[in-house]
């Protein structure tokens, strides 16, 4: 179960990640992405919030479609 919501949480923020238009919008829906699978895996909030943050802001960089 956690291992489904953890998959459907990342569809969803790389989803949503093609609808935001900069850098920073990414990012802040890569940090709220990074809370919820905080959540999900009881891992630290902080360091998940940076690390979904971090995806967010780079992804388009990384050259995946759905970031451009």
């Amino acid at each position: 179960m956690q291992k489904t919501s953890i998959i459907l949480a990342t569809v969803a923020v790389f989803g949503l990640a093609g609808c935001l238009e900069g850098d920073v919008e990414r990012g802040v829906a890569g940090a709220a992405g990074g809370l919820v699978a905080a959540e999900v895996l009881g891992t630290d909030p902080t360091g998940t919030a940076i690390a979904g943050a971090a995806a967010g802001v780079l992804c388009d960089d990384a050259g995946i479609n759905a970031c451009k």
